[in-house]
C-alpha cells in the first residue's frame, strides 16, 4: 500500500442555520460544539478522536437535491435509533434496505442532510 495523499480533517455539512442543526448532530454522535470559525463555520469535536471532526458551513440556500456524499453510522438497535433520531427532529428517508445481508436505513437531519444508520453487528 502506498503512502496516502491525504487524511480526514473535517467533514463539512452545508447548513442554512448551523446553530440550529448542531445540537441534533451533538446528540446523535455524542460530541460537543467546539466553536465558530469565522462567521460561517460552526465546529463540533469529541475529545477522544473516535470520529472525524464535523463542521457546519453556513450557506444561503436550503438543500434541494440528494446528497452526493453522506456518512454511515453504526447503531446498536435500528428501531431505537430511528425513534431517538425522530425525537431530535430528524426523519426517515427510506424504510430498511438490505443487500447481501447488510441492512441499513436512510435518515435525514432537520435540514434534510441524509445519512445512513446500520446495525453495529454487521461490521
Amino acid at each position: 500500500m502506498s503512502e496516502p495523499i491525504a487524511r480526514f480533517h473535517w467533514i463539512v455539512i452545508d447548513s442554512v442555520d448551523p446553530a440550529r442543526i448542531a445540537p441534533f448532530w451533538c446528540a446523535l454522535l455524542g460530541v460537543e460544539i467546539w466553536g465558530w470559525f469565522g462567521n460561517d463555520y460552526l465546529t463540533l469535536r469529541n475529545n477522544d478522536g473516535a470520529v472525524p471532526s464535523i463542521a457546519f458551513q453556513r450557506v444561503p440556500e436550503a438543500k434541494s437535491v440528494k446528497n452526493r456524499v453522506h456518512v454511515d453510522l453504526n447503531v446498536d438497535d435500528m428501531d431505537d435509533a430511528v425513534r431517538r433520531i425522530r425525537e431530535l427532529g430528524g426523519s426517515v428517508v427510506s424504510e430498511e434496505r438490505e443487500l447481501d445481508g447488510y441492512r441499513w436505513r436512510v435518515m435525514a437531519d432537520p435540514e434534510g442532510n441524509e445519512f445512513c444508520i446500520a446495525p453495529d453487528a454487521q461490521d
